[in-house]
């Protein structure tokens, strides 16, 4: 694949835009990519690393990735320049069933870097915004440096029909900042949305989920109704390091998303 664009989204954060070279791949990808799906993406000669599709499904035009630099291949991507070559395998894993979201709220979670595969559901819900009722994102990150798609939060703190929720860690704010200082779980609670008729998507640190999800179930959120991602255990991406493995699942055969009812049987210790 083609890189054609390249963004700076905060300290060492990076995303690609990248477009197919043969029509036969785009043709494939386009019939199998669905939101929540991962890929293998590589440099030649350095190897491969693993993470989500940023973009959603309603725009298959190309793939866009956002990491943060932190090895040898990211690296090499974060390196890399408008035109070059990088290779790309996927998409794999299971899907966020949006189908089952038509006709229902929706609120979304993310923290950090986790705000990309929260942003490709996000995007495939606002692409036909029609479908769903009231859409609440609350979105946290450590410092307002650390804030990822920053053009996109303008975008939708202006929107009518989002409730735009940011908020920073203590000390994390800036002279300027006109939204709330605190942790994600405790903002979320302040601002207590509706558990009736909605669909909750959670992504972010282990920790963040962890209370996060105690913070849903407090709101009254049912177990069922809260759908996470755990791409952030995978490394190889197709079932043979065993780093992923939580009891008996792996997270890159069987996920990467799982609602919090089946995260919920999963042995605690290994997640």
């Amino acid at each position: 694949m083609k890189i054609v664009d390249k963004r700076d989204e905060a300290p060492g954060v990076k995303t690609l835009r990248l477009e197919f070279l043969d029509p036969l791949d785009h043709e494939m990808f386009k019939q199998h990519y669905r939101t929540g799906m991962f890929g293998l993406y590589g440099i030649f000669g350095e190897g491969e690393s693993t993470f989500c599709v940023a973009s959603p499904e309603t725009r298959k035009e190309y793939i866009e990735c956002t990491f943060r630099q932190s090895g040898r291949v990211t690296s090499s991507l974060a390196n890399s320049e408008i035109g070059d070559l990088v290779t790309y395998r996927g998409p794999y894993g299971n899907r966020f069933p949006i189908e089952e979201f038509y006709g229902k709220n929706l609120l979304f979670i993310a923290g950090g870097i986790a705000l990309p595969p929260t942003r490709s559901v996000i995007w495939s819900c606002l692409d036909q915004r029609e479908k769903f009722g009231k859409v609440t994102i609350v979105y946290g990150a450590r410092t307002v440096a650390d804030l990822v798609y920053k053009h996109e939060l303008e975008e939708w703190q202006n929107r009518s029909d989002i409730d735009l929720v940011l908020t920073v860690d203590p000390g994390g704010e800036s002279p300027d900042w006109q939204h709330h200082v605190g942790f994600v779980p405790t903002v979320l609670e302040e601002a207590a949305p509706s558990p009736h008729n909605c669909v909750a998507v959670l992504c972010g640190p282990p920790i963040m989920i962890k209370f996060t999800l105690i913070s849903l179930q407090k709101l009254g959120f049912r177990e069922e109704n809260v759908y996470t991602t755990l791409e952030n255990r995978m490394k190889c991406g197709v079932g043979k390091c065993g780093r992923c493995n939580v009891g008996s699942v792996y997270i890159c055969k069987e996920g990467p998303v799982f609602t919090a009812a089946e995260v919920s049987k999963m042995p605690q210790s290994d997640l």
